[in-house]
């Protein structure tokens, strides 16, 4: 039986003016954006709607931005009940959120603690990230694992196309490897720090508290979690994957090609941006890829 799978993005997809239209429909959407407002303490909905490129850039704003926008998204009962959802990286608490695993609340406070402890992570060990073009996988591993400094493969996009993440002059020496061994190119990213790198432990020691602290239950469908690149339902699972995630790999690639493997031919990414659909189309040219913002 064919399968329809929902999958939500992370951050880099935020855009000014974001959610605005579904605001503007009223009723529960309105209601979900002041709720979050409220939850939060600050004007979140205005600095979406109105905020400057600079001003979404801020890591405390732009997970919880990208997270409501994606939640509310979903939740238009025109769109059919997903067989399985995934989230590339802090789109996997969209994912679960949309799959009834958590609630709204518990996401978006949940969210808003792994922004601030990622952005305090940083600003203890400051890092960066790079993106490597056409370089196979496993010469990248084998690249950062020659580099002496922190540096590792991060984001397994698509094929042909890994994000390494570290410590700044590991990184940069890693990207002149890169491009030494016949990387297309080895480019360093506009981003705050070292996410899903061992830079990233501090975030992952505080976020493992507030997550155990927090209900999760049994999904209505799957998650194909970025850490196993696999379909999970158990809750204590899906807890130890979340606080995982924060120090491990982006692993998309391996997680389209596995719901693509049980079934998933229809695929919709939900929230801002079209990223995820133009990764899915790389990885599973057969499937049929939208984006609904």
């Amino acid at each position: 039986m064919s399968k329809h799978a929902f999958v939500f993005p992370g951050q880099g997809s935020q855009f000014s003016g974001m959610g605005r239209e579904l605001y503007e429909q009223g009723g529960e959407y309105r209601e979900r954006f002041e709720q979050a407002d409220e939850i939060l303490g600050f004007g979140l909905s205005d600095l979406m709607f109105n905020g400057s490129a600079d001003d979404l850039k801020q890591t405390r704003v732009t997970q919880p931005a990208i997270f409501v926008h994606s939640v509310i998204r979903a939740m238009d009962a025109s769109l059919p009940k997903p067989d399985m959802v995934a989230g590339h990286s802090l789109g996997e608490f969209s994912a679960l959120v949309s799959n009834k695993c958590l609630s709204f609340e518990d996401g978006l406070k949940l969210v808003y603690q792994r922004a601030m402890a990622m952005q305090e992570a940083c600003e203890m060990q400051p890092g960066t990230m790079a993106a490597v073009l056409a370089l196979d996988d496993a010469k990248v591993e084998e690249i950062c694992a020659s580099i002496s400094g922190v540096v590792v493969a991060a984001n397994y996009n698509c094929p042909g196309q890994l994000v390494i993440s570290g410590a700044v002059p590991a990184v940069e020496e890693a990207c002149e490897a890169m491009k030494a061994a016949g990387a297309k190119r080895a480019l360093i990213l506009p981003v705050g720090g070292a996410f899903h790198s061992p830079l990233m432990e501090p975030a992952r020691e505080k976020l493992a508290a507030a997550i155990q602290a927090t209900s999760f239950q049994t999904p209505h469908c799957p998650v194909y979690q970025n850490v196993c690149a696999s379909a999970v339902s158990n809750p204590a699972d899906i807890q130890a994957n979340l606080v995982a995630q924060l120090t491990a790999p982006v692993r998309w690639t391996q997680s389209v090609q596995a719901m693509w493997a049980d079934g998933a031919v229809k695929f919709t990414e939900l929230g801002p941006g079209k990223v995820l659909q133009g990764l899915v189309k790389k990885i599973a040219p057969e499937a049929e890829a939208e984006s609904l913002a």
